[in-house]
């Protein structure tokens, strides 16, 4: 996660210290859930064709941080810049250090596999840049990132990585 500097001014007499709020993507939220990286760009041509198209290759880990805490992704939403929205309708456990792929297209969900499939076989990240929110059941935001492919995707695989 890159790290921002926040801007901090105080007022004469120490009176007010006013700071300036970092861009979202810099800001660590309270959440043991957090993306652990993105497969923006499914390899090949792009096809969301739900018999031979490509949308199952397009997919968003999220990883549960947390040492000793079991968490369960019902009611949590994945969402992204034009408001396109995948809600864990079911339960499915994290374990401490477990993950999840969240996937495009039709399939079954496994704990087992570590996949959950969205049942919409169109793409939901763009391939150039977008941003991924993450949030928890109560509305409050677990985890951000944006990315543009020039920036963040150096070596043109498709894939970004955030929190290791």
């Amino acid at each position: 996660m890159r790290i921002r500097s926040l801007l901090a001014v105080t007022a004469t007499a120490g009176a007010v210290a006013v700071v300036a709020a970092a861009p979202a993507e810099a800001t660590e939220y309270a959440s043991v859930l957090k993306i652990k990286g993105v497969q923006y760009d499914a390899p090949g041509r792009d096809s969301n064709s739900c018999s031979t198209g490509n949308t199952r290759n397009e997919y968003l880990t999220i990883k549960n941080y947390s040492r000793s805490t079991t968490v369960n992704l019902k009611g949590y939403v994945v969402k992204d810049a034009a408001g396109n929205r995948f809600t864990f309708g079911s339960s499915h456990y994290l374990q401490p250090g477990d993950y999840v792929k969240l996937r495009g297209g039709h399939g079954t969900d496994s704990d087992a596999n570590n996949v959950v499939y969205r049942q919409n076989c169109n793409f939901i990240w763009n391939n150039d840049k977008d941003t991924i929110y993450l949030y928890k059941p109560s509305g409050a935001r677990a985890d951000v990132h944006s990315y543009t492919k020039s920036r963040d995707d150096r070596d043109g695989n498709g894939y970004i990585n955030y929190h290791g």
